[in-house]
């Protein structure tokens, strides 16, 4: 009996090994090879993209997010082998039981992350969605700047009054209506650029979207379902964008400002006026942004002339939701998710949410300027 139990200890030593060394070893290799953009480029595209993209059609026969239910019963599961690992020491007041079950835990880990590097952060290390579509992100003008800053106010202001809104004048579109005709959205800019041309999956809300909000984001893309996961808890008015962004992570547009760039413009060159108007203020309010910094009096000019009474409400509403929910646990997020973007090449960490504004003014500047 003592010489079947030093097996049977010995063996789960060697298990336990090596589920601490393989996935270690798929990290350093990861590491390793992420700066050869080649071989990075042929993992994504023909293993990577065609897996996640499987998955997310298969998961789409659930109406619910998995990667939500999976997220929730992984923590879950972690928080009660904790429990159960601190009751072990306590009551038989041994170490070595406690260091193994702290080292399967720690395994776990390790495999959650060498999953999320060849998954998801290879993507950082292929050609940018404008290097594959050969889109400038050259230096602009103030002018010009403005003339597209100028173009998207007015577009918006033009389709807020058609949208459907409550008594007191709020955004108040079918929010379930928008979901199911997401699926649609990239079916135009998809021929402008081919590398959108995926089979649509459709988004999916999020069950905890207010602890999104408390954490400062409005969605996020699974890739280990090949979900896009949306808050829907943030002003509605933005929500078919979002859907959009979130979307364009689907289709491996992996850096934040290109997946806002994309999902804008998915958006506002379909033939749905709520996803064109939700497109069309995300994009103003990123140029906005930029405007403000460098002309002040040019986006008040800008204001004072398109933000009318339906775009002044869901400008405002938008506002006042996030800074309802400002918090240091927000300001911790973020400063998680920036360290994340930064340490897989993204050099402006999450300010590149703002960025997309080289996009949009390089893109859609010389079209406006021949209207």
């Amino acid at each position: 009996m003592k010489t079947k139990r030093k097996l049977s200890i010995s063996s789960r030593t060697w298990i336990l090994s090596g589920c601490l060394t393989v996935p270690l070893a798929l990290v350093i290799l990861f590491q390793s090879l992420k700066s050869s953009q080649d071989l990075m480029s042929a993992w994504v595209f023909g293993v990577m993209a065609p897996l996640e993209q499987a998955l997310g059609r298969l998961w789409s026969l659930f109406p619910f997010s998995v990667a939500e239910v999976l997220t929730a019963l992984f923590l879950t599961g972690c928080v009660i082998w904790l429990v159960r690992t601190a009751v072990l020491v306590f009551r038989q007041r041994a170490l070595l039981p406690c260091l193994r079950r702290l080292l399967a835990l720690t395994a776990v880990w390790l495999w959650l992350w060498a999953g999320l590097c060849w998954l998801w952060n290879a993507a950082y290390y292929v050609p940018s969605f404008a290097q594959r579509e050969g889109l400038e992100t050259g230096p602009y003008s103030v002018e010009e700047l403005a003339a597209v800053t100028e173009h998207f106010a007015q577009r918006a202001a033009a389709l807020a009054p058609q949208m459907t809104r409550d008594p007191e004048g709020h955004f108040a579109e079918d929010l379930s209506s928008c979901f199911a005709r997401g699926t649609g959205i990239y079916r135009d800019i998809a021929q402008r650029f081919p590398s959108l041309d995926v089979e649509p999956v459709r988004a999916k809300p999020l069950l905890c979207s207010r602890l999104q909000s408390i954490l400062g984001f409005t969605g996020i893309y699974f890739p280990f379902t090949g979900e896009a996961n949306v808050n829907v808890d943030a002003p509605a008015c933005l929500l078919p964008s979002t859907i959009g962004h979130e979307m364009a992570h689907q289709r491996m547009v992996s850096s934040e400002l290109e997946a806002n760039f994309v999902g804008i413009s998915a958006c506002i060159s379909c033939d749905d006026p709520v996803f064109q108007y939700s497109g069309y203020l995300m994009g103003l309010i990123s140029l906005s942004n930029a405007l403000w910094s460098a002309s002040p009096d040019a986006w008040n000019r800008i204001a004072e002339q398109y933000l009318d009474q339906e775009l002044s409400i869901d400008w405002n509403d938008n506002i006042a939701y996030w800074n309802a929910l400002a918090s240091p646990v927000e300001d911790v997020a973020g400063d998680v998710y920036d360290s994340f973007l930064k340490s897989n090449g993204q050099d402006l960490g999450i300010r590149s949410y703002g960025a997309c504004v080289d996009l949009l003014v390089n893109y859609y500047g010389p079209k406006i300027s021949q209207e």
